[in-house]
């Protein structure tokens, strides 16, 4: 089976080079604990058997500066993809985006609203002053990873995907729905995301440690979730080092909870979403049609 990882980090052991600067001020625990380098990460994706990986920027030790996924990208095009952190509120950001995609080397941006070291959850990202940022990823059809708590900012994101119906978002760890507490209502709080078209989903360890933990319960999840956004909406990606676990581990991780998924399904979430939304990440053998 093709496996393309949408969402792993890297961290440079040469601070000199790529000083860290993370937005919120604190670096990450994992990023100075568990640091996984450009040739580390390959060594690992050697022994996992994945094939390509979307390098997400560290945004937790990086901030803005995208310098280190652009150049592990440049050294290994055959491996990598690059995903980098960009402030949507800068007036100049749709000519930042522009300069920073294609040419500039980036498959995607990534908009980083709440995470370990951002505790309260942003809505800025529907604010009127970030219309200019999304009219431009809509118009260059980019990838726009969103790290974001569903909650009471979920309304925010139903606005923002109806002023842009277009625009390809992909919400890194589904949005941290509370698959512990319930995974039905987890699974339809997520599924009625689904009515905007352009959304896609990011499995990743974040909901699977919680789907593998309630065991046959897990169905009552993905049935709803599956069944709403089809397995071409959703990929998966391993959180590669934030995970505590080994990259092989991870896989494992989540073959064992789509052990019930039909193949087809399971090598689109795999990969096949993958190269749908990162057409630089075609792997021979791997159709967008399975």
């Amino acid at each position: 089976m093709t496996i393309i990882d949408t969402h792993c980090h890297i961290i440079s052991d040469d601070e000199t080079r790529y000083p860290r600067a993370p937005i919120g001020g604190t670096q990450s625990s994992w990023a100075s604990s568990r640091p996984v380098t450009t040739d580390q990460m390959i060594e690992r994706m050697d022994a996992s058997g994945i094939d390509r990986s979307v390098l997400v920027q560290a945004t937790t030790a990086y901030g803005y500066d995208n310098s280190y996924v652009l150049d592990s990208k440049a050294q290994h095009p055959d491996r990598f993809l690059a995903v980098g952190t960009v402030d949507p509120l800068r007036p100049d950001a749709a000519d930042n985006l522009e300069r920073a995609v294609g040419d500039g080397g980036l498959d995607g941006v990534r908009l980083f609203t709440s995470g370990s070291t951002v505790p309260v959850q942003g809505e800025w990202f529907a604010a009127p002053e970030t219309n200019p940022f999304w009219e431009k990823a809509t118009e260059l059809d980019v990838p726009v990873c969103l790290q974001m708590r569903l909650g009471p900012a979920t309304e925010q994101l139903h606005v923002l995907l109806r002023r842009y119906p277009n625009v390809r978002i992909l919400l890194d760890h589904m949005g941290y729905p509370d698959i512990e507490s319930s995974p039905h209502a987890a699974g339809e709080l997520v599924a009625e995301l689904a009515v905007h078209q352009a959304l896609h989903l990011k499995l990743t360890h974040r909901n699977l440690e919680r789907l593998h933990d309630v065991g046959e319960k897990a169905a009552e999840f993905l049935d709803p979730v599956l069944g709403a956004f089809g397995s071409n909406r959703i990929a998966w990606g391993s959180n590669l080092p934030a995970a505590e676990q080994s990259l092989p581990e991870l896989v494992v991780l989540a073959e064992g909870v789509l052990a019930g998924v039909s193949d087809d399904d399971r090598q689109q979430i795999f990969a096949g979403t993958a190269q749908s939304l990162y057409g630089a990440a075609r792997v021979t053998g791997v159709g967008n049609g399975l």
